[in-house]
Order: structure tokens, then C-alpha cells, then sequence
């Protein structure tokens, strides 16, 4: 059966562009043009996802979205919203009812491609994981906000095998990976919405930080530290004007067993395995 995505737009051409972009992609679209419709859809096709336009005619997008989201038949289906608004209160308002993206018009087939290949990627990850259990924490960009969150995160750590030092260097791996999301991907601005996710496996704890910015490109920033010349970036900072540090990757690198950036640059993801008895003992 081919995968099916739920086109809901009220605006037919709207609608008829979407669903020839998502069909390149493998995906049959199921086009409706009202929150009624899209409800009724949902409940009888289950699609494997939701591009969900916010400006409709009878329910409010973001009610929509928050009613299929608190809904344990369809919470797991994962919906890109889709505005004409470049609005830092209207985004946020997203992340809060558990939109998994967010597009803004105009956008390039691209943008939409990433998008939806992030979104299924969610999915996937939580059908061979969700049962362990997860938590998601949605915080103003304040770091007095980020350590209430890191300091809960290790109320949640110590309810697992991993040691004072683990969690430690967990805590630290937060603030630093949090910090950097607040000032470069936030630039700031309080009123964006930092999204920590924890998440419990059998064999290790997963902590994914996402910011709401622009992403950057983790394999260029020759103002950051790098493990084989850890000074070598102060020089480029003083050129550039930038504060000191530049430390943040490269020490949260080496505090986690695995750490990896999504392909836009705003979302990393830390992994810290639980150590066997074997090597407690070793």
C-alpha cells in the first residue's frame, strides 16, 4: 500500500499544488479542504501524514492540530503546518499543541522534501521506540528556564542505570547544547519555544534539543573548537568580533556515546548508553 499524506487546505490551488509536490515522493495525497474533513479523513484512513494549512474555514488549525495530538488512536501521525505568516508567537503556538514542522509560504520543493523526510523520520524512530516511554519539555529561550529543565531532566536520570558522573555529564551536555540553541539559533528572543525531548530506551537515555531558527551547517563553523586544534577558532573569533568559547559541540560531543545534527542544523540529538555490569566492573 502506497503511503498517504493528508493535504488540508481550504484554498483549492493551494491544495492541488501540495499534492503534486508530496507524489514524487512515494505519497498518494488525500486532499480536504476543512478541519471537519480532515477529521472525518483521518479517522477513517489513518494517513502517514498531515501537511495542515492553519487559515481554515471551521476549526483553527492549531485546535486541529492539538486534538489529533492528545488523541492516542493519532498522535503518532506527524503534521507540518503550513502558514503564509512569519510569525515567532504563531510558531511557537505550534510547537505547544505538538506540530513536528512548520513551513512558511512561500516555500521550494526542497524545504517541503526536508520537512517531510524529518517528520516520517519522528515517526519511524518512535514506532521502534515510543513504548519505552518520552517526555517532551517546551521552554521560553531563558537559560534560567533551560537549567529548571536540565535540573528536572536529572531528577528523571536518577530513575535509570546511569551513574552520578553519567548524569552529570548529561546535565552538562543540556545547558551547553540548550545555551547554543537560545543564542545562535534563537538569536535571543525569548518568546521562541526550546523543545527538550527525553526519551528512555532499553539500553540508553536519547536527549534531543531543537530550536526554532534557520539551522546552520555543522560541518562549516570555523569559529567553533574542534577536537584536533582545540584553540585554533580564538583567532577567528577575535577577527569576526565574537565573544570567547566556541566549546559547546565539542564539549557535549565528548560528554555523550553518540551526538548528531539533522540535516537543517537546529535540532541535535545526544545518546548515552547505560553501562553493562560487564564494563561497571571492568
Amino acid at each position: 500500500m502506497p503511503r498517504t499524506v493528508l493535504v488540508v487546505d481550504d484554498e483549492r490551488d493551494a491544495n492541488d499544488i501540495l499534492a503534486s509536490l508530496v507524489r514524487p515522493h512515494g505519497f498518494e495525497p488525500i486532499q480536504v479542504f476543512s478541519g471537519a474533513e480532515a477529521l472525518a479523513e483521518v479517522a477513517r484512513r489513518h494517513p502517514d501524514l498531515i501537511l495542515l494549512d492553519l487559515s481554515l474555514p471551521d476549526i483553527d488549525g492549531f485546535e486541529l492540530c492539538d486534538r489529533l495530538k492528545r488523541d492516542r488512536e493519532t498522535n503518532l501521525i506527524p503534521i507540518i503546518m503550513i502558514t503564509a505568516h512569519h510569525n515567532a508567537k504563531e510558531r511557537a503556538a505550534g510547537v505547544r499543541v505538538g506540530a513536528n514542522g512548520y513551513l512558511i509560504k512561500p516555500f521550494t520543493p526542497e524545504q517541503l522534501r526536508q520537512a517531510m523526510d524529518e517528520a516520517i523520520t519522528w515517526h519511524n524512530e518512535h514506532q521502534q521506540h515510543g513504548t519505552t516511554g518520552e517526555i517532551n519539555f517546551d521552554i521560553r529561550s531563558e537559560l534560567n528556564y533551560l537549567a529548571q529543565a536540565s535540573d528536572m531532566l536529572a531528577d528523571l536520570f536518577a530513575h535509570t542505570p546511569l551513574t552520578e558522573r553519567h548524569i552529570k555529564d548529561l546535565k552538562q551536555a543540556v545547558m551547553e547544547m540548550g545555551g547554543n540553541a537560545i543564542e545562535w539559533g534563537h538569536r535571543k528572543n525569548a518568546d521562541l519555544v526550546l523543545r527538550i525531548t527525553y526519551r528512555i530506551n532499553p539500553n540508553s537515555v536519547t536527549l534531543i534539543i531543537k530550536d526554532q531558527g534557520p539551522g546552520f551547517d555543522p560541518r562549516d563553523l570555523p569559529h567553533a573548537a574542534c577536537d584536533e586544534d582545540p584553540i585554533r577558532h580564538l583567532e577567528i573569533r577575535n577577527e569576526l568580533g565574537l565573544r570567547e568559547g566556541g566549546f559547546g559541540i565539542m564539549l557535549a560531543r565528548g560528554l555523550v556515546d553518540r551526538f548528531w545534527y539533522n540535516e537543517s542544523g537546529n535540532q541535535v540529538t545526544m545518546v548515552k548508553h547505560f553501562e553493562t555490569q560487564n564494563s561497571a566492573e571492568s
